[in-house]
């Protein structure tokens, strides 16, 4: 299939005027969630998407996440953030700094009409309720974890040794991508958005940037 004629601006706008006319979902909050494979893209993209949305708030799911939970963390989510959002409340959470293994200070989010939650698990079962969207970044989890071990390097090695089986396991036990409504390749310039599992658009489109491909996070 040929890719639609649009131009650069008309598409991501037309992407983030969706979003936007989105019923809210977590309480006054539009509730975003961009999931993938870890080196797939999604800081990057969610980055991008939440410039074009205005300066949206973006929650890294690696804030929440730590050493000794690394997938186990979906009560302090829930308690830190969905509950306040849910009331209409600013929620505080503690980022998590992975070189000193400790959390840091509380940092705020507002409720604000759209929130983007990125990270690896954005599109887990107990936070799909709360979520207007699920965007899955497209992108093999071989290819998507040889390009995260090599922007991190060798000084990562042994936490990609032990967090690749723990994917693996999440995944197997909690998908994402079967309930995404939008599935985001990253190409030579920009990204190809196409329909996702859940979702019920029938025509592919694109968001195209002016520079080249960006770092893989």
């Amino acid at each position: 299939m040929s890719a639609p004629t649009r131009s650069p601006g008309p598409a991501i706008h037309d992407l983030a005027a969706r979003l936007r006319r989105l019923p809210p979902s977590c309480g006054p909050v539009r509730l975003i969630g961009v999931d993938g494979y870890a080196g797939s893209g999604k800081s990057t993209f969610a980055g991008r998407l939440a410039g074009e949305l205005g300066g949206v708030p973006v929650l890294h799911l690696d804030d929440i996440a730590s050493h000794d939970e690394l997938f186990e963390w979906t009560g302090r989510l829930l308690s830190q953030v969905i509950e306040p959002l849910r009331r209409g409340d600013t929620a505080h959470y503690a980022p998590y700094d992975w070189r000193a293994r400790s959390f840091g200070a509380w940092r705020p989010l507002p409720p604000a009409p759209v929130v983007l939650v990125e990270g690896v698990g954005a599109g887990r079962e107990a936070l799909r309720p709360h979520l207007a969207h699920l965007l899955w970044m497209e992108l093999p989890r071989e290819e998507a974890w040889t390009r995260g071990r090599a922007r991190d390097g060798a000084e990562q090695r042994a936490f990609w040794d032990g967090w690749i089986p723990a994917e693996r396991r999440h995944f197997a036990d909690d998908p994402s991508r079967p309930f995404a409504h939008l599935l985001v390749r990253q190409m030579q310039k920009g990204y190809e958005v196409l329909p996702g599992p859940a979702g019920t658009t029938t025509e592919p489109y694109f968001l195209t940037q002016g520079d080249g491909p960006s770092a893989v996070c």
